[in-house]
């Protein structure tokens, strides 16, 4: 078997930010982003590192990318130092991020990406032939000779996600590149970074994302993170299965309710989370096993709640979230995600 061969490797990578604090003039605070994270992304794959808003996601990005140094471990990328040597770094890599506005407002689209692709050398037809595709694949066909400054947000972020992708980057890290579009645009997009890896297995794209379905259906593997740790990181498959000792039931139950101190008394729940929808409350629950169902049922009798709906669940990365930190991801993120395919 030969030796794996790695575009992406971090090792006890943390960053640690340094803010004043409001109440004691000229003292400082640390915020720390990162905290020692260490990954190893073989050549190839579609990697995904999942986790809420905050988690620290995006700051690797940018460590990875060359914009930002690391306060302390160390990253390779390509086999480069990014610290060491972060104009060989730039070489090898492509990025693109969710809601970044870019480009320059007085040229068009298409000579925006023209312009881009001169940049890395692309030869005149086949620059003319990535950007012509990709404008078809980002539904931007006949807006390319669209000035930039007439673009809304959301059609500058598709002209991001083509620039990317124009030129074929050895790695590509593609930060949150869906947030803020519509759902069919999203889907497209989805189906595409898939296709291009597919048709490109010599090149590797890293995915930031806090939707559980993109990194479900995308990724070779995951890595979740939370507060600037890694907590886990394998295939989706194989997260899910982590979880198959335990139960995993959906409840719904009646009203508006606080049911959190009722589960923290009850034996058998290894994690749960609760929130109102449309007037009754959605619970979901890990249990040790089925038998820990019966004492969870009597408790929530006991309240005088009505069970509405009670469903056994196959889990899902959501699941293995939770089992890792105690929250669900959209409660992580402020309740706020982007809707479901």
């Amino acid at each position: 078997m030969g030796t794996r061969e790695f575009s992406i490797e971090t090792q006890d990578l943390s960053r640690v930010f340094r803010v004043k604090r409001r109440e004691a003039r000229g003292q400082k605070r640390e915020i720390v982003a990162l905290d020692r994270a260490s990954l190893a992304v073989e050549r190839g794959e579609l990697f995904g590192v999942l986790g809420p808003n905050g988690a620290g996601k995006t700051t690797l990005i940018k460590i990875l990318a060359t914009l930002l140094s690391p306060t302390t471990g160390t990253a390779r990328v390509a086999g480069v130092d990014v610290v060491e040597n972060p104009w060989e770094v730039r070489r090898h890599i492509g990025m693109v991020s969710g809601g970044e506005s870019s480009g320059y407002g007085l040229l068009t689209v298409e000579e925006n990406l023209w312009m881009f692709s001169q940049f890395y050398g692309i030869s005149s037809g086949e620059a003319k032939k990535r950007i012509k595709e990709l404008l078809e694949v980002v539904g931007l066909a006949d807006r390319a000779k669209t000035k930039i400054y007439h673009l809304s947000t959301g059609m500058r972020q598709k002209m991001n996600f083509a620039r990317g992708f124009l030129t074929e980057p050895e790695v590509l890290f593609l930060d949150e590149p869906t947030i803020g579009l519509d759902v069919q645009t999203a889907r497209t997009l989805r189906s595409y970074i898939r296709e291009w890896i597919d048709q490109h297995p010599d090149r590797t794209l890293l995915l930031t994302t806090h939707c559980m379905y993109e990194a479900d259906d995308l990724c070779d593997r995951v890595a979740i993170i939370d507060q600037g740790r890694v907590l886990a990181c394998d295939t989706p498959a194989a997260l899910k299965r982590s979880l198959q000792g335990e139960a995993v039931f959906r409840l719904k139950v009646d009203g508006d309710r606080d049911l959190g101190p009722l589960f923290d008394g009850t034996g058998g729940v290894e994690r749960f989370t609760h929130a109102a929808r449309d007037g009754h409350t959605e619970i979901d629950l890990i249990l040790a096993d089925e038998n820990a169902l019966v004492p969870v049922l009597t408790a929530i009798q006991g309240t005088g709640a009505r069970l509405l709906s009670l469903e056994k669940r196959e889990p899902t990365l959501e699941d293995v979230f939770i089992r890792l930190v105690g929250r669900s991801l959209t409660q992580a993120n402020g309740g706020g995600d982007e809707p479901p395919r």
